[in-house]
């Protein structure tokens, strides 16, 4: 037996383990309440780089073009979804699971923060702990018709991106980043990663590419040139976005309306992208 097991294969890295169930599990399913048509993982290489701001505006915009959308907030230890979109109330739950939140558009959210007392409250959980969470939040709660669900990862590529890839039905994901050379190499991990377990990566978003003057109109490239380009032309990803250093982001944040944020069209061949994916998925299970 593998020192400390805790029986918990899908992250676990020990290749000769002996009580190793399965090479990766199987698909696991919802509850009686809860059709998930289209899963749509948001992860980024590393951390900083506004992955949960891009998971809310891609669900927000998702949304406003009239497809019912849920996110589960798997970033358990630094959860942030519940905050921007101003959802507070603390969940409920009745005999067939968990009932998720609902932003004020209408938008599904299911987050540890949700659980907890208070909202600074940390959560100092292991790996086995965290993946059997996430697994909680997809099995028991009462997601109902969803057409999209964006699950918005931690950073990395450890426990918790295995756990989704392997456990959940993800149609594709969408990689963030940011315009430094280094943010740019990271996200070939997360690419690659994705790639070797047969997700497809459906585009990628450049935040914080450029602060807009409000005076004189000119861009300013803070962090240096933009890459976001290049770098899906190195991985071959098929659509780009990229996105300002804008205050209006932090305010709406804070103020728990990232919904009435304007992205102006930027996402929208994401959008398309993701929609596309879907099509592709639907058209291979017939």
């Amino acid at each position: 037996m593998a020192e400390e097991c805790s029986h918990e294969c899908s992250s676990c890295g020990v290749s000769g383990c002996g009580d190793r169930t399965a090479a990766a599990p199987s698909t696991l399913e919802t509850n009686k309440r809860s059709n998930i048509k289209h899963v749509i993982g948001v992860v980024s290489g590393k951390g900083g780089v506004g992955k949960s701001l891009v998971t809310s505006l891609l669900a927000s915009e998702m949304n406003k073009r009239g497809h019912k959308v849920a996110i589960l907030d798997a970033d358990i230890t630094g959860p942030s979804i519940p905050k921007s979109f101003g959802v507070d109330s603390r969940l409920t739950a009745d005999a067939d699971g968990i009932n998720p939140a609902k932003s004020a558009s209408g938008i599904e959210v299911m987050s540890v923060n949700l659980m907890l007392p208070e909202g600074d409250m940390p959560v100092a959980w292991r790996g086995p702990v965290v993946s059997g969470a996430i697994k909680q939040f997809w099995q028991e709660v009462n997601w109902g018709e969803v057409d999209y669900m964006f699950v918005d990862m931690p950073p990395g590529t450890s426990d918790v991106f295995l756990t989704v890839f392997q456990s959940l039905p993800v149609d594709g994901i969408v990689t963030v980043s940011a315009p430094q050379e280094l943010v740019a190499m990271i996200v070939g991990k997360a690419v690659n990663l994705a790639r070797s377990m047969e997700v497809p990566v459906v585009g990628l978003v450049e935040n914080m590419a450029y602060f807009k003057c409000d005076d004189c109109g000119k861009e300013h490239h803070i962090f240096g040139e933009p890459q976001g380009e290049a770098v899906a032309a190195k991985y071959a990803i098929p659509a780009v976005a990229t996105l300002p250093m804008d205050p209006n982001f932090a305010r709406l944040v804070d103020e728990g309306r990232v919904e009435a944020y304007n992205v102006e069209g930027a996402l929208d061949g994401i959008i398309d992208q993701i929609i596309a994916t879907a099509a592709a998925a639907d058209e291979a299970e017939e």
